[in-house]
């Protein structure tokens, strides 16, 4: 307790002074609960509900916000489009073996660039397709990915020691003295060979070559029996880890050759965002304003369930580490589209049943009990048409798969359970006299 009291009192004022009032609010929320009984309790968790996805809502638009945090595809936050195609030689043929492997090789030079939501996909035969959002030095990552990235450690002989195939890993490294390094560690016959040059060529070079490049040429200061060494030279850590990614990743078997070279421009993604926007913005309005003057307060209730819907929809993409992709903004609206359609079939389903003259309560409960079945049924096809998408389609298609998935997902919390449980408390709380004119009907 004590201790509790004193890690409290440890805390900035103002900090202190946010938690006594978060937890005075709590209690005065708890001890009003439970001695409010029928509508004036439903009031009050209506009240708490609006709040809190208000304050949800503020916090994660212009505080925090979501779509801050969601991966951006190439055609939204810019980057590089590069095609590649394979070049037979005498000593590489182009062979499907090959290109498996280079699709491996470039995808572990990619994934080394640390690189989010890389597109690398085969086109034919010969070409290679690789998509890297965000890349702001194009021509640094193109002569990266397409490097032959030859490695090989020569001894004052001219014989070569070790090649990038003893390579057990590279990684750069900040030395003692703060300097960019890159780490290697070589492997079985190859750290047996290096240590016996080392030990032979005490006092010598060992020069390093990279494709045939001297890259230095180090003086050997004593036997390396670990077969572990240590590149000099980088200017930059990140000099150093786009080397470090080469070698690991190994030679491409085949040669490649650049077919097209395309940079997507950043200020293209983003007016491709801002028009998204406002496209956005004026279907949620035109939506919101429709249920509004067609069901009234049910409307209104739905308008509020959207809102929950697009903090739900954000939420997922940010948790499943998803990109966002103009196809995948489409997605995100038609999941709006589909929200509002369960809201409607349930809306429409409910006046039925006060019509026949049931209470308000009944006919919810019988109105979203009989609308359950259809709201399923037709995302359920919708479900089955995006994973068929996300199979068989490849990059943006894949997107707006995943966007699709999500959006029906919190169209049913939203619709089937959230919407229900307002409507309860709205008709609960008695604010309104008149049901019938609450749903809009006459009489």
């Amino acid at each position: 307790m004590f201790s509790w009291i004193k890690t409290v009192a440890s805390q900035p004022l103002y900090l202190v002074a946010v938690l006594l009032g978060a937890g005075l609010v709590v209690l005065g929320w708890v001890l009003g609960y439970r001695r409010t009984r029928g509508a004036a309790r439903s009031r009050l968790v209506l009240f708490t509900a609006v709040v809190l996805v208000l304050a949800g809502g503020f916090y994660f638009t212009h505080v925090q916000p979501l779509l801050g945090m969601v991966n951006l595809g190439l055609d939204l936050q810019g980057g590089i489009h590069v095609v590649m195609e394979g070049v037979d030689t005498p000593e590489r043929p182009v062979t499907e073996e090959g290109m498996r492997k280079v699709v491996e090789v470039i995808r572990r030079r990619v994934d080394g660039m640390g690189v989010t939501e890389p597109i690398i996909q085969r086109q034919g035969a010969r070409r290679i397709i690789v998509e890297l959002p965000g890349i702001k030095n194009p021509d640094q990552a193109v002569q990266l990915i397409g490097r032959t990235a030859v490695l090989a450690f020569k001894d004052p002989e001219g014989n070569t020691v070790v090649t990038g195939d003893d390579l057990l890993s590279a990684d750069a490294q900040v030395g003692p003295g703060g300097e960019y390094v890159v780490a290697l560690k070589f492997k079985g016959e190859g750290a047996r060979r290096f240590a016996d040059a080392t030990t032979k060529f005490v006092g010598q070079q060992i020069a390093i070559y990279l494709d045939e490049e001297l890259v230095q040429s180090p003086v050997v200061q004593g036997p390396i029996p670990t077969g572990e060494a240590i590149i000099r030279g980088y200017d930059t850590y990140e000099e150093a880890k786009r080397v470090a990614a080469v070698l690991t990743s190994g030679a491409l078997p085949v040669k490649l050759q650049i077919v097209e070279n395309r940079t997507v421009s950043a200020t293209l993604g983003s007016d491709s965002i801002a028009r998204s926007k406002v496209a956005a913005a004026v279907a949620v309005t035109l939506i919101l304003l429709f249920l509004i003057v067609h069901y009234r307060v049910p409307g209104l209730v739905a308008a509020f369930a959207l809102g929950i819907y697009a903090l739900l929809f954000l939420g997922a993409l940010v948790v499943l580490d998803a990109t966002l992709t103009l196809p995948g903004i489409a997605g995100v609206l038609l999941g709006m589209g589909m929200a509002v359609d369960a809201n409607i079939i349930i809306f429409e389903r409910v006046r039925e049943e006060l019509r026949t003259g049931r209470t308000a309560r009944s006919a919810i409960d019988t109105g979203f009990a009989h609308s359950l079945r259809t709201i399923i049924d037709s995302n359920v096809t919708t479900i089955i048409a995006a994973v068929v998408l996300y199979y068989f389609g490849t990059g943006p298609i894949r997107g707006f798969a995943v966007t699709l998935l999500v959006g029906v997902a919190a169209t049913v919390v939203t619709g089937v359970f959230i919407t229900r449980y307002l409507l309860r408390l709205v008709m609960d709380s008695a604010l309104f006299g008149n049901v019938r004119a609450l749903w809009g009907l006459k009489g």
